[in-house]
């Protein structure tokens, strides 16, 4: 059998010009996708929570370091002030976005923090220019964002103390950060380095 020959497509497995054998599999990755970036969103908003985010509440960052949640998110993971943090990962949530506050050991600068991260990560997307961002107390942060057909993400690195470096990840459905992008800032705004930095 000739190249050309495996190639041929019988005319009974032809639609308009196009081989309907492959047609089910196109669909089915498709709906894959469409669930991925619209379904799974839907689904998260409309699961209902039991430990939403009430004014007043402060996220203990651990070493005497806090920051203000955003009121009517949902606490999945981390701890209020008042109660022993057990390890600096926090988790939270609303329908269509999350915010992920990550602590390190690290020695060098937030720029470098940063840098590490990107680099384990790989390039998932469309990067933008590299950014500041100032919190509390004159603490400055490094931000990154990036676009991906599976959503937006701003990464930012504070350097905390000596020692400890903290990555703060934002994650929203495809062209939906705008929506955040308040919410984001008054949440990195509030991130207070402990007594000890």
């Amino acid at each position: 059998m000739t190249t050309e020959q495996a190639q041929w497509v019988a005319v009974e497995h032809r639609f308009l010009g196009l081989d309907r054998r492959t047609f089910r599999p196109a669909l089915i990755a498709f709906a894959i996708a469409v669930l991925l970036a619209y379904g799974l969103p839907a689904l998260n908003a409309a699961i209902p929570w039991h430990n939403e985010i009430k004014a007043g509440d402060v996220l203990d960052l651990g070493d005497g370091a806090t920051a203000v949640p955003p009121v009517g998110w949902q606490l999945e993971n981390g701890t209020l002030t008042g109660a022993s943090p057990t390890s600096l990962q926090i988790d939270l949530a609303t329908g269509g976005a999350t915010i992920a506050l990550r602590g390190a050991s690290f020695t060098s600068t937030a720029d470098a923090f940063l840098d590490q991260v990107l680099r384990s990560q790989g390039s998932p997307g469309v990067n933008a220019a590299r950014g500041t961002v100032t919190a509390a107390g004159g603490l400055v942060g490094v931000a990154q964002s990036s676009s991906a057909p599976g959503g937006d993400v701003l990464q930012v690195a504070f350097k905390m103390s000596d020692r400890v470096a903290l990555l703060v990840r934002v994650r929203t459905a495809p062209g939906q950060f705008e929506r955040y992008q308040d919410t984001v800032g008054a949440l990195l705004r509030s991130i207070t380095p402990g007594a000890g930095r």
